[in-house]
Protein backbone atom coordinates (compact mmCIF):
# COMPACT_ATOMS: atom_id res chain seq x y z
CA UNK A 1 0.00 0.00 0.00
CA UNK A 2 1.25 3.54 -0.73
CA UNK A 3 2.12 5.90 2.09
CA UNK A 4 0.18 9.00 3.12
CA UNK A 5 2.19 11.42 1.02
CA UNK A 6 1.91 9.23 -2.06
CA UNK A 7 -1.86 9.38 -1.66
CA UNK A 8 -1.73 13.18 -1.33
CA UNK A 9 0.41 13.40 -4.48
CA UNK A 10 -2.05 11.19 -6.34
CA UNK A 11 -4.95 13.44 -5.30
CA UNK A 12 -3.01 16.61 -6.17
CA UNK A 13 -2.23 15.33 -9.67
CA UNK A 14 -5.93 15.00 -10.44
CA UNK A 15 -7.13 18.24 -8.83
CA UNK A 16 -8.17 20.98 -11.24
CA UNK A 17 -7.11 24.61 -10.88
CA UNK A 18 -8.67 28.04 -11.12
CA UNK A 19 -7.07 31.39 -11.85
CA UNK A 20 -8.02 32.64 -8.37
CA UNK A 21 -6.04 29.84 -6.64
CA UNK A 22 -2.77 31.57 -5.76
CA UNK A 23 -1.41 28.48 -3.97
CA UNK A 24 -3.14 25.12 -3.86
CA UNK A 25 -2.31 21.63 -2.63
CA UNK A 26 1.22 21.09 -1.33
CA UNK A 27 1.81 23.75 1.32
CA UNK A 28 0.62 24.27 4.88
CA UNK A 29 -2.39 26.23 3.66
CA UNK A 30 -3.96 27.34 0.41
CA UNK A 31 -3.93 30.97 -0.69
CA UNK A 32 -7.05 32.10 -2.50
CA UNK A 33 -7.93 35.43 -4.12
CA UNK A 34 -11.43 36.52 -3.13
CA UNK A 35 -12.76 38.84 -5.89
CA UNK A 36 -13.49 42.45 -5.02
CA UNK A 37 -17.12 43.06 -4.18
CA UNK A 38 -17.81 39.50 -3.04
CA UNK A 39 -18.26 37.88 0.35
CA UNK A 40 -17.08 34.37 1.22
CA UNK A 41 -19.62 31.69 2.14
CA UNK A 42 -18.17 28.58 3.83
CA UNK A 43 -19.92 25.24 4.43
CA UNK A 44 -18.66 21.95 5.88
CA UNK A 45 -20.19 18.47 6.10
CA UNK A 46 -18.93 15.07 7.22
CA UNK A 47 -20.10 11.74 5.78
CA UNK A 48 -19.55 8.51 7.73
CA UNK A 49 -19.89 4.95 6.47
CA UNK A 50 -23.07 3.28 7.72
CA UNK A 51 -24.64 6.62 8.67
CA UNK A 52 -24.68 8.72 5.51
CA UNK A 53 -24.20 5.94 2.99
CA UNK A 54 -24.45 2.12 2.98
CA UNK A 55 -21.14 0.28 3.34
CA UNK A 56 -21.51 -1.19 -0.15
CA UNK A 57 -21.77 2.22 -1.84
CA UNK A 58 -19.40 2.60 -4.79
CA UNK A 59 -16.40 4.87 -4.10
CA UNK A 60 -17.35 7.17 -7.01
CA UNK A 61 -20.81 7.68 -5.50
CA UNK A 62 -19.31 8.48 -2.08
CA UNK A 63 -17.02 11.03 -3.73
CA UNK A 64 -19.90 12.64 -5.61
CA UNK A 65 -22.14 12.86 -2.55
CA UNK A 66 -19.38 14.18 -0.28
CA UNK A 67 -19.07 17.26 -2.48
CA UNK A 68 -22.76 17.47 -3.42
CA UNK A 69 -24.00 17.93 0.15
CA UNK A 70 -21.65 20.88 0.59
CA UNK A 71 -22.57 22.46 -2.73
CA UNK A 72 -26.20 22.12 -1.65
CA UNK A 73 -25.44 24.25 1.41
CA UNK A 74 -23.88 26.90 -0.82
CA UNK A 75 -26.92 26.70 -3.12
CA UNK A 76 -29.20 27.36 -0.16
CA UNK A 77 -27.20 30.55 0.48
CA UNK A 78 -27.35 31.68 -3.15
CA UNK A 79 -23.55 31.41 -3.36
CA UNK A 80 -21.44 30.55 -6.41
CA UNK A 81 -19.14 27.59 -5.57
CA UNK A 82 -15.42 28.24 -6.01
CA UNK A 83 -13.06 26.09 -3.91
CA UNK A 84 -13.11 23.13 -1.54
CA UNK A 85 -10.88 21.16 0.82
CA UNK A 86 -11.08 17.42 1.49
CA UNK A 87 -10.27 15.43 4.63
CA UNK A 88 -10.23 11.64 4.29
CA UNK A 89 -10.13 9.04 7.03
CA UNK A 90 -9.37 5.67 5.41
CA UNK A 91 -8.99 2.14 6.79
CA UNK A 92 -6.05 1.66 4.39
CA UNK A 93 -4.34 3.33 1.44
CA UNK A 94 -6.28 1.54 -1.29
CA UNK A 95 -5.31 3.39 -4.48
CA UNK A 96 -8.13 1.83 -6.49
CA UNK A 97 -10.64 3.12 -3.92
CA UNK A 98 -9.06 6.59 -4.00
CA UNK A 99 -9.19 6.67 -7.81
CA UNK A 100 -12.85 5.69 -7.79
CA UNK A 101 -13.66 8.24 -5.11
CA UNK A 102 -11.94 10.99 -7.11
CA UNK A 103 -13.83 9.97 -10.25
CA UNK A 104 -17.10 10.98 -8.59
CA UNK A 105 -15.78 13.87 -6.54
CA UNK A 106 -13.97 15.59 -9.39
CA UNK A 107 -16.74 14.93 -11.92
CA UNK A 108 -19.08 17.06 -9.81
CA UNK A 109 -16.33 19.59 -9.07
CA UNK A 110 -15.79 20.03 -12.81
CA UNK A 111 -19.50 20.58 -13.40
CA UNK A 112 -19.46 23.55 -11.02
CA UNK A 113 -15.90 24.81 -11.63
CA UNK A 114 -14.79 23.98 -8.09
CA UNK A 115 -11.06 23.69 -7.38
CA UNK A 116 -9.78 21.25 -4.74
CA UNK A 117 -7.15 23.31 -2.90
CA UNK A 118 -6.12 21.26 0.14
CA UNK A 119 -7.08 18.87 2.90
CA UNK A 120 -5.79 15.97 4.96
CA UNK A 121 -5.54 12.18 4.96
CA UNK A 122 -5.44 9.94 8.01
CA UNK A 123 -5.93 6.29 8.91
CA UNK A 124 -9.17 5.32 10.64
CA UNK A 125 -12.80 4.37 10.00
CA UNK A 126 -14.08 5.50 6.61
CA UNK A 127 -15.13 9.13 6.94
CA UNK A 128 -15.12 12.04 4.50
CA UNK A 129 -15.18 15.72 5.46
CA UNK A 130 -15.42 18.49 2.88
CA UNK A 131 -15.32 22.25 3.31
CA UNK A 132 -16.74 24.21 0.39
CA UNK A 133 -16.21 27.91 -0.28
CA UNK A 134 -18.51 30.07 -2.36
CA UNK A 135 -18.86 33.68 -3.40
CA UNK A 136 -21.89 35.92 -2.96
CA UNK A 137 -22.65 39.57 -3.54
CA UNK A 138 -23.06 41.56 -0.30
CA UNK A 139 -26.71 41.73 0.70
CA UNK A 140 -27.84 39.02 -1.73
CA UNK A 141 -27.17 35.88 0.29
CA UNK A 142 -30.19 33.67 0.98
CA UNK A 143 -30.57 33.14 4.73
CA UNK A 144 -32.84 31.36 7.17
CA UNK A 145 -33.98 34.51 8.97
CA UNK A 146 -35.85 36.31 6.18
CA UNK A 147 -39.20 34.48 5.93
CA UNK A 148 -42.20 36.82 6.15
CA UNK A 149 -45.79 36.14 7.12
CA UNK A 150 -47.80 35.82 3.92
CA UNK A 151 -44.94 34.33 1.89
CA UNK A 152 -45.46 31.24 -0.22
CA UNK A 153 -43.37 28.17 0.66
CA UNK A 154 -41.74 26.34 -2.26
CA UNK A 155 -39.65 23.22 -2.70
CA UNK A 156 -37.51 22.09 -5.62
CA UNK A 157 -37.63 18.58 -7.05
CA UNK A 158 -39.42 15.73 -5.28
CA UNK A 159 -38.65 15.31 -1.57
CA UNK A 160 -38.71 11.84 -0.06
CA UNK A 161 -36.84 9.93 -2.76
CA UNK A 162 -33.55 9.53 -0.90
CA UNK A 163 -35.39 8.63 2.29
CA UNK A 164 -37.22 5.97 0.32
CA UNK A 165 -33.91 4.46 -0.77
CA UNK A 166 -32.65 4.54 2.82
CA UNK A 167 -35.83 2.82 4.02
CA UNK A 168 -35.40 0.05 1.45
CA UNK A 169 -31.75 -0.40 2.48
CA UNK A 170 -32.56 -0.62 6.20
CA UNK A 171 -35.43 -3.05 5.59
CA UNK A 172 -33.25 -5.25 3.40
CA UNK A 173 -35.83 -5.07 0.61
CA UNK A 174 -35.07 -4.82 -3.08
CA UNK A 175 -33.80 -1.33 -3.80
CA UNK A 176 -35.30 0.76 -6.58
CA UNK A 177 -32.43 1.90 -8.82
CA UNK A 178 -33.88 5.36 -9.45
CA UNK A 179 -34.44 6.01 -5.73
CA UNK A 180 -30.97 4.74 -4.93
CA UNK A 181 -29.50 7.14 -7.50
CA UNK A 182 -31.25 10.01 -5.72
CA UNK A 183 -29.60 8.93 -2.47
CA UNK A 184 -26.13 8.27 -3.82
CA UNK A 185 -25.87 11.05 -6.41
CA UNK A 186 -27.97 14.00 -5.25
CA UNK A 187 -28.04 16.99 -7.59
CA UNK A 188 -27.11 20.19 -5.72
CA UNK A 189 -29.47 22.94 -6.87
CA UNK A 190 -26.71 25.49 -7.43
CA UNK A 191 -28.24 27.18 -10.47
CA UNK A 192 -31.60 27.44 -8.73
CA UNK A 193 -30.03 28.99 -5.63
CA UNK A 194 -28.14 31.55 -7.69
CA UNK A 195 -31.28 32.49 -9.60
CA UNK A 196 -33.32 32.85 -6.40
CA UNK A 197 -30.79 35.14 -4.70
CA UNK A 198 -32.37 38.55 -4.35
CA UNK A 199 -35.88 37.14 -4.96
CA UNK A 200 -36.48 34.54 -2.24
CA UNK A 201 -36.81 35.84 1.31
CA UNK A 202 -35.40 32.75 3.05
CA UNK A 203 -34.02 29.36 2.04
CA UNK A 204 -32.62 26.11 3.41
CA UNK A 205 -31.59 22.80 1.88
CA UNK A 206 -33.52 19.70 2.90
CA UNK A 207 -30.94 17.44 4.51
CA UNK A 208 -32.56 16.28 7.78
CA UNK A 209 -36.22 16.25 6.73
CA UNK A 210 -38.62 18.87 5.35
CA UNK A 211 -40.42 19.66 8.64
CA UNK A 212 -37.22 19.59 10.70
CA UNK A 213 -35.38 21.89 8.32
CA UNK A 214 -38.32 24.27 8.06
CA UNK A 215 -38.28 24.31 11.85
CA UNK A 216 -34.83 25.92 11.65
CA UNK A 217 -36.27 28.64 9.42
CA UNK A 218 -39.14 29.12 11.90
CA UNK A 219 -36.67 29.65 14.73
CA UNK A 220 -34.49 32.04 12.73
CA UNK A 221 -37.35 34.05 11.22
CA UNK A 222 -39.79 34.03 14.14
CA UNK A 223 -42.65 32.68 12.02
CA UNK A 224 -44.63 29.50 11.46
CA UNK A 225 -45.29 27.36 8.40
CA UNK A 226 -48.36 25.51 7.18
CA UNK A 227 -47.48 22.79 4.68
CA UNK A 228 -50.22 21.15 2.61
CA UNK A 229 -49.58 17.42 2.42
CA UNK A 230 -51.54 17.07 -0.82
CA UNK A 231 -49.32 19.69 -2.47
CA UNK A 232 -46.06 17.81 -1.93
CA UNK A 233 -44.70 16.67 -5.32
CA UNK A 234 -44.23 12.90 -5.56
CA UNK A 235 -41.87 11.16 -7.98
CA UNK A 236 -43.25 8.19 -9.94
CA UNK A 237 -40.70 5.83 -8.37
CA UNK A 238 -41.60 6.85 -4.80
CA UNK A 239 -45.30 6.49 -5.58
CA UNK A 240 -44.70 3.00 -6.97
CA UNK A 241 -42.56 1.81 -4.05
CA UNK A 242 -44.52 3.06 -1.02
CA UNK A 243 -48.16 3.45 -0.01
CA UNK A 244 -49.54 6.97 0.64
CA UNK A 245 -49.05 6.77 4.41
CA UNK A 246 -45.42 5.70 4.07
CA UNK A 247 -44.77 8.38 1.43
CA UNK A 248 -46.15 11.05 3.73
CA UNK A 249 -43.64 10.15 6.44
CA UNK A 250 -40.74 9.91 3.98
CA UNK A 251 -41.52 13.24 2.34
CA UNK A 252 -42.01 15.18 5.56
CA UNK A 253 -39.35 13.64 7.81
CA UNK A 254 -36.80 11.92 5.57
CA UNK A 255 -33.52 13.63 4.78
CA UNK A 256 -30.76 13.38 2.18
CA UNK A 257 -32.76 14.88 -0.69
CA UNK A 258 -30.73 18.12 -0.77
CA UNK A 259 -33.58 19.95 -2.41
CA UNK A 260 -34.09 23.65 -1.67
CA UNK A 261 -37.05 24.85 0.37
CA UNK A 262 -37.60 28.60 0.18
CA UNK A 263 -40.12 31.35 0.79
CA UNK A 264 -41.06 34.23 -1.49
CA UNK A 265 -43.75 36.86 -1.82
CA UNK A 266 -46.99 35.74 -3.49
CA UNK A 267 -46.58 38.29 -6.27
CA UNK A 268 -43.35 36.58 -7.39
CA UNK A 269 -45.06 33.35 -8.47
CA UNK A 270 -44.63 34.06 -12.18
CA UNK A 271 -40.96 34.95 -11.64
CA UNK A 272 -40.37 31.66 -9.83
CA UNK A 273 -42.09 29.73 -12.61
CA UNK A 274 -39.78 31.42 -15.10
CA UNK A 275 -36.71 30.55 -13.00
CA UNK A 276 -37.83 26.92 -12.74
CA UNK A 277 -38.11 26.70 -16.51
CA UNK A 278 -34.80 28.47 -17.08
CA UNK A 279 -32.77 26.22 -14.75
CA UNK A 280 -34.68 23.03 -15.58
CA UNK A 281 -35.70 22.26 -11.99
CA UNK A 282 -39.29 21.79 -10.88
CA UNK A 283 -40.41 24.22 -8.16
CA UNK A 284 -43.67 23.47 -6.35
CA UNK A 285 -45.65 25.71 -4.01
CA UNK A 286 -46.40 23.62 -0.91
CA UNK A 287 -47.66 26.02 1.74
CA UNK A 288 -47.51 29.40 3.38
CA UNK A 289 -45.77 31.37 6.11
CA UNK A 290 -48.07 32.19 9.03
CA UNK A 291 -47.77 33.73 12.50
CA UNK A 292 -46.43 31.15 14.94
CA UNK A 293 -43.28 29.26 15.81
CA UNK A 294 -43.56 25.82 14.20
CA UNK A 295 -43.79 24.04 10.87
CA UNK A 296 -46.96 21.95 10.69
CA UNK A 297 -48.33 19.67 8.00
CA UNK A 298 -52.02 19.91 7.14
CA UNK A 299 -54.27 17.18 5.78
CA UNK A 300 -56.87 17.80 3.08
CA UNK A 301 -59.50 18.83 5.66
CA UNK A 302 -57.16 21.29 7.35
CA UNK A 303 -56.39 19.09 10.36
CA UNK A 304 -52.83 18.92 11.63
CA UNK A 305 -50.99 15.71 10.82
CA UNK A 306 -48.62 14.50 13.53
CA UNK A 307 -45.58 12.68 12.12
CA UNK A 308 -43.85 9.88 14.07
CA UNK A 309 -40.74 12.10 14.14
CA UNK A 310 -39.73 15.54 12.87
CA UNK A 311 -36.59 14.49 11.02
CA UNK A 312 -33.11 13.06 11.39
CA UNK A 313 -31.08 13.77 14.51
CA UNK A 314 -27.66 12.13 14.94
CA UNK A 315 -27.98 12.00 18.71
CA UNK A 316 -31.68 11.27 19.16
CA UNK A 317 -32.60 7.93 20.73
Amino acid sequence: MPGEFSLIDAIARRASARADVVLGIGDDAAILAVPAGRQLAVAMDTLNAGVHFPEDTAPADIGWKALAVNLSDLAAMGAQPAWCTLSLSLPDGDTAWIDGFLDGFLALATQHDVALVGGDTTRGPLSVCVTAHGLVEPGRALRRDGARVGDDVWVTGTPGDAAGALAQWREGSERDAALRARLERPAPRVEAGLALAGLAHAAIDVSDGLLADLGHVCAASGVGFEIELEALPVSPMLAAAFDPGQRRVLQCTGGDDYELCFTAARERRDDIAAIAEAVGVAMTRIGRVVPGDAAVALERDGRRWKPPRQGFDHFAS
